[in-house]
């Protein structure tokens, strides 16, 4: 039986204080007995993927209660990436996960809690959470909300990706006012994650391949019935842990690091995924590089064409048999291991035993893959000596090889207004520099210029690249995590200009097509300049992050 961390709060002469208290709370003697579970809530009334998450909590607390268990829920923060994003809120998306992580950890050791059921849905909470339960090391499992139904425009399936897009489109002449006001209003139906296999979904899928989440948690839609049973079910699972001794760090491995980044080079999921699977592996005590995500890739062919790039949707990778089917294909492959323990106490083996795929035109098999490599790509060259990434599977093939003369601007704004105002031509290769973790600070994601210049036609023939990030709505030659930045004094801080740079994805690389002997007169004169940010915790944030490379994670963790 696990050794509960609440008897230090609630046993012996000297805690009758503290149980005074708890009978404030309306607990009775025989509920403190229990082991206490820390229920976090990520609600709140802003976040469509959150706004109904107080429904599933109730559900774990029901789940935890019949278990045997004591639930207490507590808050913490999230960030709505979507309303956050093109403006000065971005800054604040990737450093609230630091916040997420810090406040589930200063809740948990206050208060004494034995084990958490963390319930979250949106893009920076759900690795924050997943950092958090791998530094307490205590039994945890990770609940997330579901994704959105898609919407219906003009006859068609439509996401929030298909809004961005919209906006070049509007720019371009190709979509009227009335055209713009019928869309906003029918891509986001219903609450839950944005539907495509954007950076929520895309990390909801990872955690349940990791083993930190139940089977289901991925796909199972935000309204749909089934997922209040798996909040159930989570409620369940967390007193099974507690009762075996099961805690994050047994789950995630090694092997169950490799098995989350092949579902999600399988599934084409964000780019994101590559400072988030870092941060977690970290905090679970070992350390991956950029290049193991890359060896996976090339092994792992991408099964699933999801939205933004593909035309299915969560709720047909759901109908499909959802994160369980794709890694019943892959365990048969031989791409995943069936070896690591999950959340259900059981191991990915035991997890997938009869699981099939119920629809082969969304979860392809092996031998009919989308494409023949998995969804993201590592690249390096003199512009990016530590290494930045890109979703392959996202970008047309007559982009996947190009050279074009660079168009530099400090900063998104800078570069978003030359797109909508036409000032980008076929070609070219758009260069943001100071959008990194440090020169932001922040390291915003950028959807809104590419989904402009798909929305304009020319992400068949303009590639970004920049030391920020992108969305997981975001398709085209986006590269991004441009490491080191050009805040720290990264070569992306010395392009120019008119610079030719030449992009091979094939090839992995990326090379400003500069002397060495220029590039080091350059740097000689270089001094990056960090922008004021008005905030005291972006301050803090921008002394403590390390590079995108890295994971962006805090010095000294």
């Amino acid at each position: 039986m696990y050794t509960k961390n609440s008897d230090s709060v609630k046993i012996g002469v000297e805690r009758a204080p503290h149980r005074s208290l708890l009978y404030a709370d309306g607990f009775a003697d025989w509920e403190i007995e229990r082991p206490w579970v820390g229920v976090v809530n990520a609600a709140n009334a802003i976040i469509p993927g959150h706004n109904h998450l107080g429904i599933l909590v109730q559900a774990v607390k029901d789940g935890v209660y019949a278990a045997g268990g004591l639930p207490i829920e507590f808050p913490t923060i999230g960030v709505c990436d979507g309303i956050a994003m093109n403006h000065r809120g971005m800054k604040y998306s990737l450093p609230s996960r630091e916040l997420v992580k810090d406040t589930i950890e200063t809740m948990t050791y206050a208060h004494g809690f034995d084990a958490l059921v963390m319930v979250t849905n949106c893009d920076k909470i759900i690795p924050g959470m997943a950092m958090s339960a791998l530094s307490l090391n205590i039994p945890s499992v990770i609940l997330s909300g579901g994704p959105m139904l898609p919407g219906l425009y003009k006859g068609r399936r439509a996401d929030l990706s298909s809004i961005f897009e919209g906006v070049g489109k509007s720019i371009a002449g190709d979509m009227t006012e009335n055209d713009m006001r019928e869309m906003e209003r029918s891509v986001c139906p219903t609450c839950g994650s944005c539907a495509g296999m954007f950076t929520a979904n895309t990390m909801n899928c990872v955690l349940e391949a990791l083993g930190l989440a139940l089977p289901g948690n991925g796909a199972i839609p935000a309204v749909y019935s089934e997922r209040v049973r798996l909040a159930k079910d989570a409620g369940r699972a967390i007193m099974n842990l507690i009762e075996r001794n099961v805690c994050p760090r047994d789950i995630v491995t090694p092997d169950a690091i490799n098995n989350a980044l092949a579902v999600d080079v399988a599934l084409g999921g964000s780019t994101n995924t590559c400072l988030h699977i870092p941060a977690i592996a970290h905090h679970a005590g070992f350390d991956i590089a950029l290049s193991l995500v890359d060896e996976v890739s090339r092994r792992t062919p991408h099964l699933c064409g999801m939205s933004p790039a593909g035309s299915h949707f969560m709720v047909d990778l759901h109908h499909a048999g959802g994160i369980p089917a794709l890694m019943a294909q892959l365990l048969e492959g031989g791409l995943v291991s069936g070896k690591p323990l999950t959340a259900t106490g059981r191991t990915v083996a035991e997890n997938l035993e009869g699981v099939r795929v119920l629809d082969p035109e969304v979860i392809r098999p092996l031998s009919n893959p989308v494409h023949t490599e998995g969804g993201l790509a590592i690249l390096h060259g003199n512009i990016a000596p530590k290494g930045c990434v890109v979703k392959q599977s996202a970008v047309l093939p007559e982009m996947m090889k190009h050279e074009g003369p660079a168009r530099v601007f400090d900063g998104e704004e800078a570069a978003f207004e030359a797109i909508s105002s036409r000032k980008i031509k076929p070609g070219d290769v758009i260069v943001i520099i100071n959008e990194g973790p440090k020169g932001g600070p922040g390291m915003r994601e950028m959807l809104l210029p590419t989904s402009t210049l798909a929305g304009l036609g020319l992400d068949s023939s303009v590639a970004l690249i920049t030391d920020g990030r992108f969305s997981g709505a975001s398709r085209g030659a986006s590269i991004g995590h441009v490491s080191p930045e050009a805040a720290s004094g990264g070569p992306i801080g010395l392009a120019r200009d008119g610079d030719i740079v030449r992009i091979d994805i094939i090839a992995r690389s990326i090379e400003l097509a500069v002397s060495d002997e220029e590039l080091a007169s350059r740097a000689s004169k270089n001094k990056p300049a960090l922008k004021p940010t008005g905030s005291p915790y972006l301050d803090r944030y921008r002394e403590n992050v390390t590079s995108g490379a890295d994971g962006a994670i805090f010095k000294g963790e």
